[in-house]
Parts: structure tokens; C-alpha cells; sequence
């Protein structure tokens, strides 16, 4: 670990103080405005009184206590544990888990400082093990003066080959390293990337010596890694109560620290931790991923709602609606609570892009559609570039952010039909006081929480993904099928009629 010690908060940037708007709260200088919401002060009262009746503050003990919430899986959720800077003891049945994550730090901070000539970085992960460390490249780089090291980070998730040839046309084969991340290690897409990855390197005339200097694991099979062909001093544990979709503060996080140090690392997880325990300690009426969550509630509850966006008003920030769409659809999207009964609300489908560009796309159905889609705006105070028009171009930037939501809220009565807008459109107001590796931490530990805070407001078991595997397994007679040849597969128990006349198709 470095030996400078990163504090729980920041050096204040922005002005807090007797200027906050009516109804906004503030945690780790992250300010929530929920004034558009269109709950009142009786309504409020309503919405945490149903947390209480849920036991939420209870949950939420028993989730940085290593309770085993993930009752399905008989697992805990621990994923606050990998950014717990303050090294103090976290318990999963007994033993302390932190030596070890310690272990897992010092060892990221030594591989930092001793890769010298590496021109190109390859991450081969899917989905959990892809869109927490893309966003946080993509977003960091925007950071003026942010120190690249001289590298390329490129992911590669997709099975698609397309996303391999690209990056493989660019990477220079003799300086560059390969990081495999897959927590089984089975995964299909990364170990098809990573098989075709050492197939290149062979081919580019590396020796056996070269390709095991350069490849590297994150896992928490690790004798699935070890088989595979990699140095046992080249993998990187992580642990099966950390879901792939919160494990980006893990050695998942691997290209952070080697893009942009292990310092800049350590500020991700400092954010992190600050917003944990503003989560874990802040009563419930003050609590933003609580807040947050119960307006959630309250829209599902009022409008039937079946959709909400999230628009960060920051381009750097344009893959986090993807990161998000993860993190809430397959954390909570079941239609079965905890226990075994049909749950009355689950996660709605979750999309956005960055503004104002979404301006321009989908707004209109914000504003004039049939349905209620709630926002979240995302607004960063300082503007992402130390360009000469950088404060002007971002004053117009938080102008239309502002503008928007002021408009959706109360609309326009016009005696042209074309021209009314309904108005009473809810949204909520994400301030940073600036997008840097601390903020962006404490931003995406923000929504983790929420999407944790929702799961037990709903009785619902945010840690499992039992639906995501069916598909998987269907895939394997049909990929058998296709590989075939045959335009005479017929239908059977795995493969039914209409799938068959489009694997004929396709073999035709």
C-alpha cells in the first residue's frame, strides 16, 4: 500500500454552506435534490415509515456485519469490504477477510511499479468483469492531467470477433500484457477471447516464456486459472461473496491503478468507502441511498412506473447508464421475493446516454409521451476540460440540465395540442462537485446501495442471477447444432421448432 493515506473526504471544492436548495441533502459533498419529485413533507414521513416497517436499517447492518443476506446462495454480500481503507476488521463467519484484501492491494501497488515498457493493455472480462472497469477508465480519462502511463487499455468482452480484430490490429504483441477476469474462470466469451489472445501472441512470434510473462488472471477459481496457463504469481484472487456486478473494487479494478497509478486507485476506493459509511451511519431521513431508493418506491407506487432514466450531464460519463443497467436489472429484476411469494415491485428497466445529447434523442418522450419515466440527472459543478471555453460551454451544459428537468416538472398549458406539455414529470438531482477518481467512487457506491436499500424494500434478493443462466444453457445444443453443418436439425427437447428452422437457415 502506498504510504500516503487517503482520507475519507475530499478537500471541500465546492460551497456548501447556506446555499443548499430546500429539500436537498448532502453526503460525502455529493448533493441529492429531490425537489422534483412531487413528494411532500406528509409523504415523506409515509416512505420511511414503510422502511422501518421493512427492517432497512436492520438490513443494512447485517450487510456490512457479512450476515448471510444472499440467502439463496447462503453467501454475504461484502463488497463494501474491498474498499474499507480504514482496514478495520470485517468478519465473514468469524475471520477477519481484510489481510487478505490488504494482500490483494499490495500486490496491485507492486505490479504498478514494475511495469515499465507495456505499450497495450488487454482486459478480457464479461459483463460484471467489463463494465465497472470500462466506465472507470472511460470516465477518469477526462480528468484534466489525469497520467495515462504511457499505456492503451482495450476491452474485450464480447464473443464477437469484430471487438478481437480491432484491438488486435492496434496492440503491439511483444509489449503487451493480458488480463483474464472471470470469477469461475468457465466463462465461454473470456476464455474463447483469451484462448484466441495467446493464439495471437504465438503468431506474432512470442516464445512460451514471453506469453506467460504476459498473461495475468483475476479470479477466484484459481486453479482454473493455474490450468489454464498462468503463473500462480500472476493471479489475482477475488471471493465468491463479491458479485461480479460489485467487483470492480476488487483486483477487477486492476487496469484503475495500472492506467492511472495505484495513488489514483486508492482515491476510487476512498469514495467508495466514504459514501459506505455515510450508508451505513446516517439515519434513514438523511441517508441518500435510502432517499434515493424510497422516491423510486414511491413513483412505482403512485404511476405504476416501468422505466427510469438516469442522464448524466457529463460525456465522461456516458457508459455509466450501461454500468447501471447491470448493476439494478440483474440485481433486481425477479418476480420473486425472498420468500418464494410474488413480489408487488421489482426493478424497472433502466436506460439513459449522456446530456444534452439525449436531448436530442429520447426527450421527447419525457416530455409529450403517455408514460411516466422518472430521471435522474447527474451534474458534475466543474467543468471536465482546462480548455479556454470550458466554463462557458459548461455553464450552457448545467443551463439544459437545469432547464429540463424544470420543464418536465411543470410543464406548458398551450392552446395547440402539439404544443402542451403535461408536466408533473418526476426527477431527482445528482451534484459532484467534480468528476475525479474520488467522486467517481463514491458516485457508484451511491447506486450500489440504493439498488441494495431497493432490494429490501421490495423483499427482494439483490445478490443472486439465477435468470441469466437458462440462456446459457440452451446455447450449447444450439451452438452443437450449428456446428453441424446440417440443414436438417429437427426439433427436440432443447431445441424447439422454431429455433430449429433457424439453425437450418442459417446451416443452409
Amino acid at each position: 500500500m502506498s504510504s500516503n493515506t487517503v482520507s475519507d473526504k475530499p478537500n471541500a471544492i465546492n460551497k456548501l454552506s447556506g446555499n443548499m436548495p430546500n429539500g436537498a441533502h448532502t453526503a460525502v459533498d455529493v448533493v441529492l435534490d429531490t425537489a422534483y419529485q412531487g413528494i411532500d413533507q406528509n409523504g415523506w414521513s409515509q416512505l420511511f415509515e414503510t422502511a422501518r416497517k421493512a427492517k432497512l436499517s436492520e438490513f443494512i447492518s447485517d450487510m456490512f456485519a457479512g450476515k448471510h443476506i444472499n440467502q439463496s446462495e447462503n453467501r454475504p454480500a461484502l463488497h463494501s469490504a474491498l474498499r474499507n481503507l480504514s482496514k478495520s476488521p470485517v468478519l465473514l463467519d468469524g475471520k477477519d477477510v481484510m489481510p487478505d484484501i490488504t494482500d490483494v492491494w499490495r500486490r496491485i501497488e507492486a505490479l504498478c511499479n514494475k511495469w515499465v515498457g507495456v505499450t497495450d493493455v488487454i482486459h478480457i472480462g464479461i459483463g460484471g468483469s467489463d463494465f465497472g472497469p470500462r466506465l472507470s477508465i472511460e470516465a477518469l480519462a477526462h480528468v484534466p492531467d489525469i497520467d495515462s502511463r504511457g499505456m492503451r487499455m482495450h476491452f474485450l468482452a464480447n464473443i464477437d470477433t469484430a471487438e478481437l480484430a480491432r484491438i488486435l490490429a492496434r496492440a503491439l504483441p511483444h509489449s503487451t500484457r493480458v488480463v483474464i477476469v472471470s470469477k469461475s474462470f468457465t466463462t465461454l466469451e473470456t476464455t474463447m477471447n483469451a484462448k484466441a489472445i495467446v493464439a495471437w501472441l504465438k503468431a506474432s512470434g512470442c516464445t512460451k516464456s514471453q506469453i506467460n510473462k504476459a498473461l495475468f488472471a483475476v479470479t477466484a477459481n484459481v486453479t482454473g486459472a493455474k490450468e489454464f496457463g498462468i503463473e500462480e504469481d500472476h493471479i489475482f484472487p477475488f471471493w465468491d461473496w463479491v458479485g461480479g456486478r460489485y467487483s470492480v473494487w476488487s483486483a477487477v479494478g486492476l487496469p484503475i491503478a495500472l492506467q492511472y497509478g495505484f495513488k489514483t486507485f486508492e482515491e476510487f476506493l476512498a469514495g467508495a468507502h466514504a459514501m459506505d459509511l455515510h450508508f451505513k451511519n446516517a439515519p434513514l431521513e438523511s441517508n441518500l441511498p435510502v432517499i434515493m431508493a424510497l422516491a423510486l418506491l414511491y413513483q412505482q407506487e403512485k404511476h405504476d412506473i416501468k422505466a427510469y432514466a438516469a442522464i448524466p450531464y457529463a460525456d465522461a460519463l456516458d457508459w455509466f447508464p450501461k454500468w447501471l443497467q447491470q448493476l439494478d436489472m440483474e440485481s433486481n429484476g425477479k418476480s420473486v421475493g425472498k420468500d418464494g411469494k410474488p413480489a408487488k415491485h421489482s426493478s424497472p428497466v433502466v436506460f439513459g446516454s449522456a446530456g444534452s445529447n439525449a436531448q436530442h434523442s429520447y426527450f421527447q418522450l419525457f416530455h409529450q409521451g403517455p408514460e411516466i419515466i422518472p430521471i435522474d440527472f447527474i451534474a458534475v459543478r466543474k467543468p471536465m476540460s482546462d480548455r479556454p471555453e470550458a466554463e462557458a460551454h459548461h455553464r450552457i451544459l448545467l443551463s439544459n440540465c437545469l432547464a429540463q428537468a424544470q420543464a418536465l416538472a411543470h410543464g406548458k398549458v398551450d392552446s395547440n395540442p402539439n404544443n402542451v406539455y403535461p408536466g408533473k414529470r418526476p426527477s431527482s438531482l445528482l451534484l459532484l462537485p467534480e468528476l475525479n477518481a474520488f467522486y467517481l467512487g463514491a458516485l457508484l457506491a451511491l447506486y450500489e446501495n440504493r439498488t441494495a436499500a431497493l432490494g429490501a424494500l421490495w423483499n427482494i434478493n439483490s445478490f443472486d442471477q439465477p435468470g441469466v443462466e437458462y440462456g446459457k444453457v440452451l446455447a450449447k445444443p444450439i451452438e452443437k447444432a450449428l456446428a453441424s453443418g446440417s440443414d436438417h436439425v429437427a426439433a427436440d427437447d432443447s431445441v424447439d421448432a422454431i429455433t430449429a428452422a433457424r439453425i437450418n437457415f442459417l446451416n443452409s
